[in-house]
């Protein structure tokens, strides 16, 4: 019963939950860099941790029912394929020169979120089991439309260093491989209790993990600013300006294909929110005259995680049911 009530309080103070594990993230990668290098190795597997239970709270069943709501996938896909990267586009004339930066800026406002955008969906009242049903779609697309943008706004030359391998590897080790577990979990679960209580046990743990994820990345890039902190700064503004005008595109491409509230919800935060977690391991990938790209990435977590708290608040004033 303990257990529940810790349970229970980490679920309704979730939001400040994850705001302290950044800040001490960055209180660890400042004080002890050494400390908050070595972590990075430790964000693949606590992210697909994450994923798995994230998996684990939604049945097969209602994962094939919402891939066939058609006109929510249609909104989902508009919103993030063709809206965001217009507004990216219209951003990028305004991005500061630095190579590097304009790369990382562009790896994570190019690519929808596939993890914490069901928490904060969850959180507004929106169709959060629909965008869980999404999420190999929204990954597999992302990862074959993002070398088409990057050349498209970058030309050939600095998109060719972006290697492909990455991508793959997240998402067989980020979706496939947390999706088959999840499922395999729910089959035990349905024919033992042995298998129940693990999946019980299991769902105990998404706050918990979202703060481990969160503090790992956080100060994981927190040494690698190295003196750059203006530079970085600079990108900022081009973070805010997406979190600010992606909502009320969402909203509008939802309303105009007549989507109920719960969706339109949803629709709001996947195109408000980046996959920054994921394409971390892409950024760290680059040579080390790129390094600064994987901070830029860092940078628009602790952007769009501060604004997800305006968000959460606000998206159900602003579509009321």
């Amino acid at each position: 019963m303990q257990q529940r009530g810790v349970v229970a309080a980490l679920e309704r103070h979730q939001v400040g939950v994850y705001l302290a594990a950044m800040v001490l993230g960055a209180l660890l990668g400042w004080a002890a860099p050494s400390a908050g290098s070595g972590l990075g190795p430790l964000i693949n597997p606590v992210l697909g941790a994450l994923l798995y239970v994230t998996f684990l709270q939604v049945p097969c069943a209602d994962l094939a029912r919402s891939l066939r709501a058609g006109r929510f996938l249609a909104a989902v896909l508009v919103v993030d394929f063709v809206v965001g990267p217009l507004v990216v586009a219209a951003l990028v004339p305004s991005l500061p020169a630095d190579p590097a930066l304009r790369l990382g800026v562009l790896l994570v406002l190019l690519t929808p979120c596939v993890d914490y955008v069901i928490v904060f969906s969850r959180l507004a009242g929106g169709s959060s089991q629909r965008l869980l049903a999404a999420t190999p779609l929204l990954l597999l697309l992302q990862m074959l439309l993002l070398p088409v943008f990057l050349v498209a706004f970058l030309g050939p030359g600095l998109a060719d260093v972006v290697e492909v391998g990455p991508f793959v590897e997240a998402f067989l080790g980020l979706i496939v491989v947390p999706l088959a577990l999840a499922w395999s979990t729910q089959a035990w679960a349905a024919r033992r209790p042995a298998g129940q209580r693990v999946a019980d046990t299991a769902g105990t743990a998404m706050v918990p993990l979202m703060a481990a994820t969160l503090l790992t990345v956080v100060a994981s890039q927190v040494p690698a600013l190295d003196g750059r902190v203006g530079d970085v700064a600079r990108v900022v503004p081009h973070y805010v300006a997406f979190l600010v005008v992606m909502p009320f595109a969402g909203a509008l491409v939802a309303r105009t294909l007549r989507l109920d509230v719960p969706d339109t919800r949803a629709v709001v935060f996947t195109g408000a929110t980046r996959n920054s977690l994921v394409v971390l391991p892409l950024a760290l990938a680059l040579p080390d005259h790129l390094a600064v790209a994987a901070v830029a990435v860092v940078t628009q977590t602790l952007v769009e995680v501060i604004g997800m708290v305006v968000c959460v608040r606000v998206v159900p004033r602003l579509l009321p049911r």
